[in-house]
């Protein structure tokens, strides 16, 4: 019978270590495989523009997973501050995710800093939405987690309406197909929804005009049509992406009634 040597004791030894660590603490290892193989450049960051864009060694960076309010919106200014706090004059990590640059040429990367993913943080404080344009990465259902957490907290952007009629209104179709939302008011009074807005994960704004919602009737908003029982979207061909979305509608005091993503 052929002898096994001992370098090849050694290996047979060795992957049966392996495959125990492997069955004993399966995270740990998908955790550390998947960072062994995580695409990132390090730099400093130099400036801090908004909430969601930095520059570092001298490019533009727009942080992926989250979207933050525009200049002259609520809570534009804590955004820009808090990731100014975090990562301004620090070496951080910039973690490339699915998409390299967007049309702007700008780096689209996860900051890391001490371990701590700081795209995310922004989403925990209620200071940004989760955003995902280019399609859902390994990153979508953390972020998507924590802006339910955000919800039950209570937090700046994740903040509740009190509006009477925000229990009324409800979200009865999306369909990405025919770029329409319908809302329903499900109550038996009237709801003025004059100052409402609806809004995609990113920059896309629909502000109801003078507008009141009859009890228990619905109203339909879609891109690119304008008629008695149909709002339309100025301007835009498109708002609800095939990669996915989500539909936010907020009160006229910016308080948010209702989410879905899909």
């Amino acid at each position: 019978m052929k002898k096994i040597r001992l370098r090849d004791k050694n290996k047979l030894l060795l992957i049966f270590l392996i495959l125990i660590l492997f069955g004993v603490n399966y995270p740990f290892l998908d955790k550390t495989l998947k960072n062994l193989f995580v695409n990132y450049e390090v730099g400093i960051v130099e400036r801090v523009v908004d909430g969601d864009t930095l520059i570092a060694n001298g490019s533009s960076v727009r942080l992926l997973g989250i979207n933050t309010p525009e200049k002259g919106e609520e809570f534009y200014e804590q955004a820009k501050l808090f990731l100014e706090n975090l990562t301004l004059n620090k070496f951080v990590k910039l973690e490339i995710g699915k998409t390299n640059k967007d049309m702007y040429n700008r780096s689209l990367r996860y900051i890391i800093l001490d371990g701590e993913n700081i795209n995310l943080k922004l989403v925990e404080n209620g200071l940004a939405n989760y955003y995902f344009p280019s399609g859902k990465d390994r990153y979508y259902n953390t972020f998507k987690e924590a802006w339910e957490n955000c919800i039950e907290k209570n937090l700046n952007l994740c903040k509740k309406s009190e509006d009477k009629c925000a229990d009324c209104v409800v979200l009865k179709k999306l369909d990405v197909n025919g770029q329409e939302i319908v809302l329903f008011n499900k109550c038996s009074f009237k709801c003025d929804l004059s100052g409402w807005r609806i809004k995609d994960e990113g920059r896309k704004n629909f502000v109801f005009p003078d507008f009141v919602l009859d009890k228990e009737v619905s109203i339909k908003v879609e891109a690119g049509k304008d008629s008695e029982d149909v709002l339309y979207w100025k301007g835009k061909e498109y708002v609800w992406t095939e990669t996915g979305d989500t539909i936010f509608l907020r009160d006229a005091d910016g308080k948010l009634v209702l989410w879905w993503g899909y």
